[in-house]
This record gives structure tokens, C-alpha cells and sequence, in this order.
């Protein structure tokens, strides 16, 4: 049986599965490699597994452009557009080396370069899904100026899988940056490191990561900005802003883990304590924590702020971010455990009168796309 033919059996498979789970209400949970397990209300539902729909439809390294099957492997699409000299370039989140390009666009999440280059929903050109009623759909196309159900295929981007099941998506895709560099300023405080961020936000300069947290040994703490564009901009920028230049290749792995949460900081965690996310403005200045809370670690330019502190924390944490226009949310707990039941997982973040706006129109397109309300129930919220 050749590739072609596998992958179209693989498909009707998982569409007759999705119809009879449709007609007995059978909860299905949608799984690629299963690296974001952690993020949930609860885990609940069959298993279906889709590493079985996988390979590159197309690629077209002269048009930017990318069609892959939903559970091919993240490292393997990364690997051939590398091999072009071309990449993801929002740096979507690994968590684990089984993570694959559906788990990628159901969840959303981009890393360090987000604040300067978009999300993944921005990259999102078109993408094939299967309905709550077992219907094939396609939306969007493969070029940017497709407008037809383009705001549809990046309606899926950040879903989580509860409204439908990605079986095949088209990305945009970009040229490897000529050059890169990093700049490290140490005994620098978390104010002086978001005016300066701020200050050069509005400059034409390369900005491209950073990276602001306490450190061992440092009075205040260590702002890492990187920067990534022609040679010219690059080598200018380092003259202009000043800092320590550090090795590209050396600093390759700690933007790696940076990107997957896995620095040190993200690993030195009290038992009780989960990992929260604060979304607020970027120019938003020093927040007062709780007592009891740790960080916060700042990244995005600002824009996203990471802070360790107990469950007891969330009421407060999240009156804090609110307070600036912001959001937090539990994102990472010791185990799905500590977050079952309990109202501290609010992807909507519900606590503003924009996250109740949002989680009402998530519960009206629910209904519109999976009416039996089989898909990823839990994932989201106690309902779905």
C-alpha cells in the first residue's frame, strides 16, 4: 500500500470515528503527541490519535508556503524548511519531542519572537477540518490574499481542539534571518529593563526576543535581548545599544528553552506552586505580587510576564492583571490534579468583561461546529 493511499484510509478512519462518536455522544479526545497534556481543565474522552494523518502535502520554498498533514511531527516540518533556509518564524512551543504540527495550531502558542513577529494564528493561510457531524470542511487557501474563510481556518489557531479535528493546515513561512545576535545587560531591574524595551520598541531596530529574570549572583537582574535582520541593522544596533555580546551558537539552547519553558527558572518551582501566565500591555510597569509569589520572568518584550505562586494566588493575580488591562491564567500545574475542578484554569479569563464576551462567543461556535459536544470536553472548562 503506498503513502497516498494510507494517508486517505487514515482519514475516512478517523471520520467514521468521528460520526459514530457524533451519533452515541461519545466524548473523543483529540491527541497528536500528546506534549501539551499539562494545559487542561481535565483530560477526558477516547483517545483519538492522529500521528496516523501525517507527511507534507506541498511545499513551495519560492512562494513561502507549506501544506502539512495535522499529526506530522513539529522537528520534521522544521527540519525541511531548514533545509531551505527557511522557517516558523513565531517559534511555536515543542514541550516534548513527540509535538506535532495539529497539536501546534489547536493550541496556539507561540514563543519568544511572538511580540515581533505574530502569532500562529498570523500564519495560518488555510486549513482542512472534521466537523462534530463528520463533514470534511477546508477554509482559506495557500497565498495571503485569500480571503474567503480565512478568519475560519485562524479561528482554529488557540481552539484546543473543541471545535473540530485539524487534519491538514497551510502555513506561511520565512527566510532564516541573515544575521542574529544576543545582548546580555547584567545588574539591570525589571523597571530599567521595560523602559528600555519600550525606548527601543519605538526605534528602527531589530528587535526580535527577550528575556528579563533574576539570575544567581546578580544584584538586580539580567535583561537578554535578541536580535535578528539584515547584517547591517544587526551589527548597528549592537553598537548603538551596548551590553555584552554573546556567542549565537552558544545561546542557541537557552532561546531553545526559553521557548519550551524549560530554563531553570521554570524548573525551580516550590511543590505548591504553579506556573501562571500574565498577558498584559507591554508597557505596563513593575507589577506588586502577592506575597509568596515568585518572578516574575518577563519575555515578549514585556507583553508576557511569568510568576510561580500557589493556587490560594489566583483571585489576586488575577485583580492584578485585570487592573492593567491585562489577563493571567494557571498555566502549568505539578499535575492536571492541582487544576481539575477548580476555577483558577480561566482561558477565557472570565473575571473581565472581555474574557466572559469571549467565552460566550467560544460556547455559541461550539454549537455551530461540534452540536453533540463531543470534542475535547474538559480541555477548556468543566464543560467543554
Amino acid at each position: 500500500m503506498d503513502s497516498a493511499t494510507r494517508q486517505i484510509n487514515a482519514l475516512q478512519a478517523i471520520t467514521e470515528r468521528i460520526r459514530a462518536a457524533a451519533a452515541d455522544q461519545t466524548p473523543l479526545r483529540i491527541r497528536g503527541g500528546g506534549s501539551k497534556d499539562f494545559y487542561a481543565h481535565a483530560l477526558q474522552g477516547e483517545l483519538l490519535d492522529m500521528r496516523s494523518l501525517s507527511g507534507i502535502v506541498s511545499y513551495e520554498p519560492s512562494e513561502l508556503v507549506v501544506t502539512v498533514r495535522a499529526g506530522t511531527a513539529l522537528v520534521e516540518l522544521e527540519a525541511e524548511l531548514a533545509g531551505q533556509g527557511q522557517c516558523l518564524a513565531f517559534e511555536p512551543p515543542h514541550f516534548g519531542p513527540g509535538s506535532t504540527v495539529g497539536g501546534m495550531v489547536a493550541a496556539g502558542l507561540s514563543g519568544p519572537s511572538r511580540a515581533s513577529v505574530g502569532a500562529v494564528r498570523d500564519f495560518v493561510l488555510g486549513l482542512e477540518m472534521i466537523n462534530g457531524r463528520g463533514e470534511l470542511l477546508r477554509f482559506g487557501g495557500q497565498v495571503m490574499k485569500n480571503v474567503a474563510g480565512y478568519d475560519v481556518s485562524r479561528l482554529m489557531a488557540g481552539s484546543w481542539g473543541t471545535l473540530g479535528v485539524i487534519t491538514e493546515v497551510s502555513l506561511k513561512v520565512l527566510p532564516v534571518a541573515p544575521a542574529e545576535a544576543t545582548l546580555r545587560f547584567d545588574d539591570c531591574s525589571q523597571q530599567q529593563a521595560l523602559q528600555w524595551l519600550n525606548q527601543w520598541g519605538g526605534q528602527p531596530l531589530p528587535l526580535n526576543a527577550s528575556n528579563w529574570l533574576h539570575e544567581a549572583g546578580q544584584a538586580g537582574g539580567t535583561l537578554y535581548l535578541r536580535l535578528r535582520g539584515a547584517q547591517a541593522a544587526v551589527q548597528a544596533a549592537c553598537l548603538k545599544l551596548g551590553g555584552e555580546r554573546l556567542d549565537t551558537d552558544a545561546v542557541a539552547a537557552d532561546w531553545s528553552a526559553s521557548r519550551d519553558l524549560s530554563l531553570p527558572w521554570f524548573g525551580a518551582r516550590a511543590g505548591d506552586h504553579c506556573l501562571w501566565r500574565l498577558s498584559v500591555p507591554a508597557t505596563t510597569a513593575p507589577l506588586q505580587l502577592p506575597a509568596g509569589c515568585v518572578g516574575p520572568l518577563v519575555d515578549w518584550l514585556g507583553a508576557q510576564r511569568w510568576v510561580q505562586a500557589p493556587r490560594s494566588a489566583a483571585a489576586a493575580l488575577q485583580q492584578l492583571a485585570q487592573s492593567v488591562g491585562g489577563s493571567a491564567s494557571l498555566f502549568r500545574a505539578e499535575s492536571v490534579d492541582q487544576i481539575s475542578g477548580v476555577a483558577d484554569f480561566d482561558v477565557f479569563a472570565q473575571g473581565s468583561a472581555a474574557g466572559r464576551t469571549a467565552a460566550q462567543i467560544h460556547a455559541r461556535l461550539k454549537q455551530a461546529f461540534d452540536p453533540a459536544g463531543i470534542f475535547n470536553v474538559g480541555r477548556l472548562s468543566a464543560n467543554w
